[in-house]
């Protein structure tokens, strides 16, 4: 394996919230992420686009800790997070979502949002502890709901909720341990307009003060939320730049946004 060239310091830019450097992912002999290298910065909402099989799922994998870089760096806030566990990274303040609802159907709302809570206080199971009891855990919870506006359907199992309220418990799930960096992987697939419209609302306030990255195929969502965009081709970052530049970039609509770019 090649060897990394240390990062600089002049490098390790306190802005930035996540730094990727040359990120190479290959299995067998396929190269599937091809030297990807990658400043994003705090607070800033981060779209990563490109066609089907560039890469865009790998990518989340390697840097949410699923999968561990062939070679490169990945730095959470400065501290090299490349190969450690998921639960590791995510106690350092990267949470991530998937593209398939992944929530508990049987339990309430309010149970699934405790769930992601009492992980992230590091509370385990303890046969003599009443979770009711836990003050911290309790508040937390309710002020997730709240966030994610599924107070009112608190009680209500989590398995009969709608495709969008299911979505939208996810992301809540996702924000339950209060990270700094969230990964949203294409958290409006499958909805209508309306459903859509009032996913990039809850998305915009949820992300309000955290860095977003997300991986999403509706370019209206893109265009509406990103501050800026990187689009990945056959694993490797042809563009990354504000919205506007990206939707006039002759290689970009070469590449994957075509007519559409124009629309």
């Amino acid at each position: 394996m090649t060897a990394v060239p240390a990062v600089r310091s002049s490098d390790q830019d306190a802005s930035s919230a996540l730094q990727l450097r040359d990120i190479r992912k290959s299995f067998g002999a396929t190269p599937i992420v091809r030297g990807v290298t990658l400043d994003i910065r705090k607070g800033e909402r981060h779209a990563i686009i490109g066609p089907n099989g560039a890469g865009k799922s790998t990518l989340f994998n390697l840097i949410s800790g699923r999968f561990s870089p062939t070679e490169g760096s990945i730095r959470l806030n400065g501290e090299e997070i490349a190969g450690r566990a998921p639960h590791q990274i995510n106690r350092r303040g990267l949470a991530r979502s998937f593209q398939v609802t992944n929530i508990f159907p049987r339990m309430s709302v309010y149970e699934n949002i405790r769930c992601g809570v009492l992980w992230s206080l590091g509370y385990r199971y303890n046969f003599w502890r009443s979770v009711q009891k836990l003050r911290d855990a309790n508040e937390q919870t309710e002020q997730t709901l709240e966030q994610i506006r599924m107070t009112a359907r608190r009680h209500t199992l989590a398995g009969v909720l709608t495709y969008a309220e299911q979505r939208a418990l996810e992301i809540g799930i996702t924000i339950a341990c209060d990270p700094g960096v969230i990964l949203l992987d294409e958290p409006t697939a499958g909805m209508s307009r309306s459903e859509t419209d009032h996913a990039v609302a809850l998305i915009r306030a949820v992300s309000h003060g955290r860095t977003l990255v997300m991986v999403e195929h509706d370019m209206g969502v893109v265009f509406d939320l990103a501050d800026r965009i990187s689009v990945l081709v056959y694993g490797e970052i042809i563009a990354t730049d504000i919205p506007e530049r990206i939707r006039a970039n002759p290689a970009v609509q070469t590449a994957y946004l075509g007519a559409a770019a124009h629309a």
